[in-house]
């Protein structure tokens, strides 16, 4: 099974490339349904982040409430280091799982989605990393509408993040998502035709590697 990693900055349109891709016909992972379930009682991350943010980050059903968490840890970088010194690996693990889950399944290819693909160090689950772009100004616009934020907020949140030329230098491929819907998916399709032609019939061997972007 061939994996890509599907990264870039909060808003930038991974969602929307990823379920293009699971159009196409990959088998898709995302990261941030991950960091959902570690965050569930009985998940081991889940009382280490308790016993490091205090209960004021317990919603009322027990789990995690991931916006409050938030506050904290995106306008304090100590905090956050903390908190993903904590879940980073949790959740390494759990990916590792669900990709063996789809190998077993017969998938030909997945697709990792991860904000923090580089930043974990989840890259090297990946066989190749596509990266969406998107202007710092329009990701902020996006993420304060998607999430009901303030836009002073969203860009706190991309600014502790990587930068798009950080994440573009370290890809194979990269998306422009600063434009029409239809424009990117033909970025996507043209991406994946390649991609597929360069697959191996036989599952258990290794396409060429890609040169980066």
């Amino acid at each position: 099974m061939y994996v890509i990693g599907l990264t870039g900055g909060i808003g930038s349109g991974k969602t929307t490339v990823a379920r293009m891709l699971a159009q196409m016909g990959a088998a898709l992972l995302s990261a941030d349904r991950v960091g959902h379930e570690v965050y569930q009682p009985g998940r081991p991350a889940w009382q280490e982040v308790v016993d490091a943010f205090g209960r004021q980050v317990v919603a009322a059903n027990g789990s995690i409430d991931r916006r409050k968490l938030g506050v904290i840890v995106f306008s304090d970088p100590e905090q956050l280091r903390r908190l993903n010194a904590i879940t980073h690996p949790r959740m390494k693990d759990l990916m590792r799982e669900k990709l063996e889950a789809e190998r077993a399944r017969g998938a030909r290819v997945a697709v990792l989605e991860a904000a923090l693909l580089f930043d974990a160090g989840w890259d090297d689950l990946a066989d190749e990393v596509w990266v969406t772009v998107a202007p710092p100004e329009v990701a902020a616009r996006r993420t304060a509408e998607r999430s009901g934020i303030s836009g002073e907020e969203a860009m706190s949140r991309i600014r502790a993040q990587m930068t798009n030329e950080e994440r573009i230098a370290r890809s194979q491929v990269a998306i422009d998502t600063d434009c029409p819907l239809e424009q990117t998916r033909r970025q996507v399709s043209g991406e994946w035709e390649r991609l597929v032609e360069r697959l191996p019939a036989q599952q258990g061997e290794t396409p060429p590697a890609r040169s980066g972007v």
